[in-house]
Order: C-alpha cells, then structure tokens, then sequence
C-alpha cells in the first residue's frame, strides 16, 4: 500500500495536499471541514497588518482628540489580532492536522510582534506573505533586502518554522532563496499571487481583475518549482497558483516540491476534490511502482534531467517560432 506522507518545513503532513490561506480558512467550522475532507494541512486566512491600519484610521478620524486615537488604535489591533489568536487555539483544539498562520505585514516591527503572539497561541508554523511591488521607486535590491531582512528578524523572535511564499517578480529567485536559507527560512511556497486588476472603459475606473487563478498559472509555478528545488540543495518547497488537479500535484512533486497548496479548485468544485486527488494520487503511484512521495520526489527537477535548458525561457524559440495558425 502506498504512503502518501510527506515532510515540509519541518512539519509531518498525512498527505501532500495544503489548503492555502483564503475565506475557506477564516472559521473553524470550515477547517474542520478540510480536515474531514482529508487535507494534509490548512493555511489560516492572512492578518492583515494594513488592514488593522486602514480599519484604525476610519475611526480616529471622528475624534480629534489624540487620547482617543491612541485607544482606539490599540483596542482595534488588539482586537483583531486576538480573534486571529482564538482562531489558532480553537484548531488546534479540535483538529487533526498541522496548523500554519499567515502574516501579511509591511513594516518590520510589525511582523515581528504578530509573529510572537502567534507563536504562543500554538500555531504549528507560519507563513509570511511578503507583499511589496517595486514600482521603480525603489532600488533594484529593496525586494531581496526586505525579504532578507524579515527573515532575519524573525528568526532571532520565534523558535516554529518559517516559511515564505515568494512573489514572481524577483529578479534572481534561486539566488534569494539560497539566502533566505542560509538565514534559516524552513521552507518556501511558489508563487504569491498578487490582487489582479482590470480597467472598466466605459466608467473609466480600475476595477478588480480574475479572482480565481487557473491551470495555465500553474506553468510557470512548475518551471520555477524545477529549477530552484535543482538549484538550491535540500530546500523545501511547496507549489501553489495554478495547482487545479492530482495531476498538477504529481508534477510538481516530480519538479521537487513536497507538495501543493490548494485555493481555487476548492472554491469552484468543492472540498470533496481533496478526496478525489488523494485517490487518484494513490493509484498513480501503485501503477508506477512508487510506494512513498520521496521514491519521485525532484525526479524531474532542473538537476536531475538530461537537459535542464528544457526549463530554460530559451526553448520558446526552439519550439513555436514556426509555429503557423
């Protein structure tokens, strides 16, 4: 019989499959039932440091008085940081599977103290959400330099595994996680994916884009999956964006990722997939004579295939430049 366990960042999943932090991870009601569905690990939804900011500062502009400010600001970040901590506790509590909590911040001290109370509230991990976008105003080295630097900072404060879900537009991507591992980083999650955005030309407005990633997404999740995990030694890494089938699960297992995060495909067909995958997962590995994860694990990962160039932007030409319609 085949075993579907399978280790990332130090943490011991029953099976390959991860929910990733969305609205289906915000309740326990919800996450108790991804745990009945047979998930591997749940993700809890973001807190949000901007959001706590922008919810603070709506209700000290009716004060002028800088007393009343000052409360509010506290009362607000306290309580939403507490009904996030309540959430870890009551998972932990009555769930079976590993619990990872998501920061998403943007000043250094701020990620540093949610990190510490999450830690005590008995999270199993936690992953960053490194939102920044360079948008030119910044240095060529402000991306690397806030993701190193985060991960410095938050090794020196917590003691559970850290784990960083990167964005696309890093310029030398197995150069930086090389770094964040020497810096300690447990673990990474290819890719964060950004708000998407649309533009209305009849209202003349920007307007919110695809909510919903699909499985041409998953692509370049892939491509970028085999060559860190073939360039970076023992790094762990676990695909998400794009992943909508047991079939996007093997491959990038075989790229050298330990697992998938899901999102979409929960949202569009329902949490009885995750059964679906784990069956059709199994017997993959039954017809391949595979009896673990790690017997496939990086088997086709940029170090490990005849011609890495494969994984290569170069091979468009190679492939499509005679392409005719």
């Amino acid at each position: 019989m085949v075993n579907l366990q399978t280790t990332f960042a130090g943490l011991t999943l029953k099976n390959p499959f991860i929910a990733a932090s969305s609205g289906l991870t915000n309740s326990l009601s919800k996450i108790k039932e991804l745990d009945k569905a047979g998930i591997g690990a749940v993700v809890l939804k973001s807190l949000f440091e901007e959001q706590i900011e922008n919810h603070t500062e709506k209700l000290t502009q009716i004060s002028d008085y800088p007393e009343a400010a000052d409360y509010i600001n506290a009362y607000i970040q306290m309580n939403h940081v507490e009904k996030y901590l309540d959430l870890i506790r009551s998972v932990k509590a009555e769930c079976t599977i590993p619990v990872v909590a998501s920061i998403n911040c943007y000043k250094l001290t701020r990620w540093t103290d949610f990190a510490k109370s999450i830690e005590a509230a008995g999270a199993d991990a936690i992953e960053l959400n490194v939102f920044l976008l360079n948008a030119g105003e910044f240095g060529d080295t402000y991306l690397e330099e806030s993701y190193l630097n985060i991960v410095k900072q938050l090794k020196k404060t917590v003691k559970i595994p850290i784990v960083v879900k990167m964005a696309k537009n890093i310029g030398n991507l197995p150069g930086l996680v090389s770094k964040m591992k020497s810096l300690g980083t447990d673990g990474i999650v290819l890719f964060n994916r950004f708000y998407q955005l649309d533009i209305d030309i009849n209202k003349m407005e920007i307007t919110a884009g695809t909510v919903f990633s699909n499985p041409a997404d998953f692509h370049e999740t892939l491509r970028w999956t085999a060559i860190v995990s073939g360039r970076v030694k023992d790094v762990d890494i676990l695909c998400s964006t794009g992943v909508h089938s047991w079939e996007d699960a093997i491959k990038g297992i075989l790229a050298g990722a330990s697992g998938v995060q899901l999102c979409s495909v929960l949202y569009e067909q329902g949490m009885d997939v995750i059964g679906n995958m784990i069956t059709c997962v199994e017997e993959w590995m039954e017809q391949n004579n595979y009896e673990q994860i790690s017997d496939f694990k990086g088997k086709l990962n940029y170090a490990n295939i005849a011609s890495p160039s494969l994984y290569e932007r170069v091979q468009f030409m190679k492939y499509f430049s005679n392409y005719q319609q």
